[in-house]
């Protein structure tokens, strides 16, 4: 039928397109350098990264080690952020549209679920810290209510209660539309900043200066320091895996090419890098302040005795917190659902679909100790993401060499339709690059014993993006190289995306 998408025409399938998948138009691609900036500095400035940070520091390494490391992996994961990018500026497509190229206009739906259920364990995440916020702010007032408890698979009542709560107002705001958080957004981005260094200087003060904190030894030598680092470096990169797939959710507004590398360059690394060293630093005066380190500032913020500074700063907690849930953890998985039936699941009900099944996954007992924190929910998840980030940027730069036919993404008799709408190459490539990872992943949730497999294959699972990125890179570009594909743009496709190459 006769699609008019975003003022292209194109003859799509009304069943892969709607509003939000269709190519954003060059008339409204408007983001320049300092948006994609902002954007990640945003997105950055929230309690995972502090916690990402802090974790670290438990987990055994002094200051500059956890520094470094997070320095490292977002410089890494920053190298499929912009190629991943591209294709999104250049033919202002969304994620789940730009998969189709490689894993066929039916079998994109795999990798995108893969990338939304990883979001809605974010989304989980995000919305138990808010609930955590809003229970210790309680506790403040009424110091009789319990300590929260996990016991078996659900918190004790009480927290259980404010996290539901807390849910509840982030499926309001998905009610409401995304326009409706422009102001908490707003108010994040000043607060948070402010927040964060009055907690550095604190710290700072209560430690009786800043070289007692950064004196702190490191408890990792040796062979022990090596093999903590590299799953801990595993970890960092996967913890933007996710937005290393569907970035193109968001640079499909630039400008250019310039200002969404320019602008993921300058806001990615070093706001992470300078947030981590607030976690770093804070969780290191722990030690020094309470005797044992503190590495979730939810539970460090409810020590303070002041009543009303204890309630202002989990109420920040809680804005902060919703505001960048909603950004970062229900705009892409609502479009990932979305893609699944366009015509029958609007962006709304793709955002309800996030937040279900961010209750389902347990987000609690993924954040109980920073060993789970990353082994457990970073590496893993990252274990099925890199093997899709391997097949995107072979098939983009390798097979198609950044050439689309934007108008058979949204048809299912087009050349991306491959045998019923799904390509086998993809799919042996994303088996074979999860597979290696599979034992290793087993061992580290004691699944299974450690003496079950070779201590080697196990070991694949430290570096489990990695191995999957590089061997389903591999194997996809091998089974798809001889083959010939008409890569050449329409002439619509062409015009509209003219300035953008």
């Amino acid at each position: 039928m006769e699609k008019v998408i975003k003022g292209e025409n194109m003859n799509g399938d009304s069943s892969l397109t709607n509003e939000d998948l269709a190519p954003v138009p060059p008339a409204r691609r408007t983001w320049g350098t300092w948006n994609y900036a902002a954007l990640w500095i945003s997105m950055s400035l929230c309690i995972p990264t502090y916690m990402l940070a802090s974790s670290l520091i438990e987990g055994g390494m002094n200051w500059w080690q956890a520094i470094l490391t997070i320095f490292i992996a977002n410089t890494i994961v920053l190298i499929p952020m912009v190629l991943n990018g591209h294709a999104g500026a250049k033919y202002g497509i969304p994620f789940p549209v730009l998969v189709r190229s490689s894993f066929g206009t039916k079998g994109a739906n795999i990798p995108a679920m893969l990338r939304a259920i990883v979001a809605c364990g974010w989304f989980g995440i995000q919305t138990w810290i808010g609930g955590t916020a809003i229970y210790y702010m309680l506790r403040v007032w009424f110091p009789q209510l319990p300590e929260i408890v996990i016991s078996g698979s659900l918190p004790n009542a009480a927290p259980l209660f404010c996290f539901l709560l807390f849910w509840l107002l982030n499926m309001l705001v998905v009610y409401l539309g995304v326009e409706s958080i422009r102001k908490l957004l707003v108010f994040k981005a000043i607060f948070l900043p402010v927040a964060a260094l009055a907690l550095l200087f604190w710290a700072i003060s209560a430690a009786n200066g800043l070289g007692p904190i950064l004196d702190q030894p490191a408890r990792l030598s040796g062979d022990e320091f090596w093999n903590y680092f590299f799953p801990a470096l595993t970890g960092m990169v996967g913890f933007w895996a996710t937005l290393s797939l569907n970035i193109p959710d968001f640079t499909r507004y630039a400008k250019s090419q310039r200002a969404q590398i320019r602008g993921q360059a300058i806001g990615l690394p070093p706001s992470m890098t300078l947030f981590a060293f607030i976690g770093v630093v804070v969780t290191s005066a722990t030690a020094i302040i309470y005797g044992n380190t503190i590495w979730d500032p939810v539970l460090l913020a409810g020590k303070f005795e002041n009543k009303l500074m204890v309630t202002f700063a989990m109420l920040a907690v809680a804005i902060s917190t919703l505001a960048t849930n909603i950004a970062a953890n229900i705009v892409s998985p609502a479009n990932d659902f979305s893609n699944i039936a366009p015509k029958k699941i609007s962006f709304r009900t793709g955002g309800y679909i996030t937040g279900i099944i961010g209750i389902m996954i347990f987000p609690w007992k993924l954040v109980a100790d920073p060993t789970g924190y990353i082994f457990t929910w970073l590496v893993g998840y990252s274990s099925l993401l890199g093997p899709v980030g391997g097949i995107m940027i072979a098939d983009y730069y390798f097979i198609r060499r950044q050439q689309l036919n934007v108008v058979d993404l949204y048809r299912h008799e087009g050349q991306y339709s491959y045998q019923n709408g799904f390509n086998s190459a993809a799919l042996v490539a994303l088996l074979l690059g999860i597979l290696p990872n599979v034992p290793g992943f087993l061992v580290t949730t004691k699944i299974i014993s450690a003496n079950s497999v070779p201590s080697w294959i196990a070991g694949l699972y430290h570096y489990a993006w990695f191995v999957g990125f590089i061997v389903s890179g591999f194997i996809y570009w091998g089974m798809m190289r001889n083959k010939v594909l008409d890569n050449k743009p329409s002439l619509q496709t062409a015009d509209a995306t003219a300035n953008y190459n």
